[in-house]
């Protein structure tokens, strides 16, 4: 099974165990940042590692971070992952959430995929062939799948207004002056609410122009993201300095960051 393949699986499968907790009553949980935490989370990290250890390459994940940084330092190529990304979508029950799965060579996403399991949408971006957008049926990975998905982007954009997308629950005043300053440019714009990773992979769908993020994020949120979006031919970029996203640095925060087409 290819590398591809294999963790497509891995985030289908891990999609499926979170369901079943999400389809009845759970509990929540909150870690010492108070952000939410769930048997689900747990649950998807299980099952993701269970797929990942079948491979040569280490495993970083939210659910298992505590990897010291001189031990992941020397990590040339390893997976980062989060199982559960947008818990807090999951404890609305609004189904906009996803399993993160990406492949980070020399501090670079080149292989990813997000699977947002309500929706059965399955995004995948492979550095050098592209990025496809897979709607699936009963959770069911097709083996012809680059035949089956749509390639991104997909969406025709000349009939449409200059579209942002943000997030519900984490829109800073910062995010809002920078949209105020698209306005300017633009005139009138559209604006997309969107949770987790699928607001990345909008932008590379070619739903939404831009994604301004003026708030914290961890590298386990945006990695598979930004391999589709990269693999799309679209970027992903430091506020400050329009360079790259950089991973597996000591301090595991990203700085603020635009996805932009």
């Amino acid at each position: 099974m290819d590398l591809t393949n294999r963790i497509a699986l891995a985030a289908i499968e891990a999609g499926k165990e979170i369901l079943h907790v999400y389809e009845n009553e759970f509990s929540v949980a909150y870690k010492s940042d108070q952000s939410p935490l769930t048997l689900a989370d747990q649950k998807a990290h299980d099952v993701i590692s269970y797929y990942l250890k079948q491979t040569p390459y280490p495993i970083l994940s939210e659910e298992g971070r505590d990897v010291p940084f001189e031990k992941r330092a020397n990590w040339p190529c390893y997976w980062l992952v989060d199982p559960l990304d947008g818990t807090k979508e999951f404890v609305k029950r609004n189904g906009e959430f996803t399993v993160n799965i990406a492949l980070i060579k020399e501090g670079i996403p080149v292989l990813g995929v997000v699977y947002a399991p309500v929706k059965q949408w399955l995004y995948i971006g492979e550095s050098g062939e592209g990025a496809w957008k897979l709607e699936l049926k009963e959770h069911q990975f097709p083996d012809n799948w680059k035949e089956a998905g749509e390639r991104l982007p997909s969406k025709a954009e000349e009939d449409r207004k200059y579209t942002v997308v943000g997030s519900r629950t984490h829109a800073s005043e910062e995010t809002k002056e920078f949209i105020a300053k698209l306005q300017e440019a633009h005139g009138d714009i559209a604006f997309v609410s969107m949770g987790s990773s699928l607001k990345l992979c909008l932008v590379a769908e070619g739903v939404a122009d831009i994604y301004p993020r003026m708030a914290p994020t961890m590298e386990w949120d945006t990695a598979a993201g930004d391999a589709i979006v990269s693999s799309a031919g679209y970027r992903v970029v430091q506020y400050e300095n329009d360079a790259p996203l950089q991973y597996n640095k000591e301090n595991l925060l990203n700085p603020w960051f635009v996805v932009k087409r």
